[in-house]
């Protein structure tokens, strides 16, 4: 598939599975079946290319870094990267100023979001780092923020912590 066809083709096969109607459950055998295959035959190639001293660190780090071959290669159980590897390079791509706390045995991710940030809401930074969490894992079941304070609070009584003028209220 040339470009990013690849995509398309993706949602195409999303979309007749769910039209499939009464041949729903032989369309995803079928599915499971070709994923199947061309995961291990996907799997093989790169035990050759190991076995061969072909796939060396720097093609698997490029491998693991191209869209599509990220995909097939997570698709397959196949992918070099961890969860939470994938999640911190996603972190810092974001520039946002987000802690991966935990990756849970179940796949919840847990963030801790700093008082810094873009300057934006909130919401949109979260929304934002949500995304690239999930564009780099697919495979983690959600993504929950914990808020750092950041900033102190500072505590009501000091605001007055001037000698009391005549005619001054506290």
């Amino acid at each position: 598939m040339p470009g990013e066809d690849w995509r398309a083709a993706g949602e195409r096969i999303d979309a007749l599975l769910a039209a499939s109607g009464p041949g729903r459950a032989r369309a995803e055998e079928l599915v499971r079946l070709l994923t199947g295959l061309y995961g291990a035959g996907l799997q093989r190639l790169l035990e050759l290319l190991h076995g061969h001293g072909a796939l060396t660190d720097e093609v698997l780090t490029a491998m693991a870094r191209d869209d599509l071959l990220a995909s097939l290669l997570l698709v397959h159980g196949l992918h070099p990267d961890d969860v939470a590897t994938r999640v911190e390079r996603a972190l810092a791509a974001t520039g946002e100023d987000v802690e991966l706390l935990e990756v849970t045995a179940d796949g919840n991710v847990l963030l801790r979001a700093g008082a810094g940030g873009c300057g934006c809401t909130t919401t949109a930074r979260d929304d934002r780092v949500r995304a690239a969490v999930e564009a780099a894992a697919p495979d983690v079941t959600g993504v929950e923020f914990e808020r750092a304070s950041g900033v102190p609070l500072i505590p009501v009584s000091a605001l007055f912590d001037r000698p009391a003028e005549p005619g001054w209220v506290r």
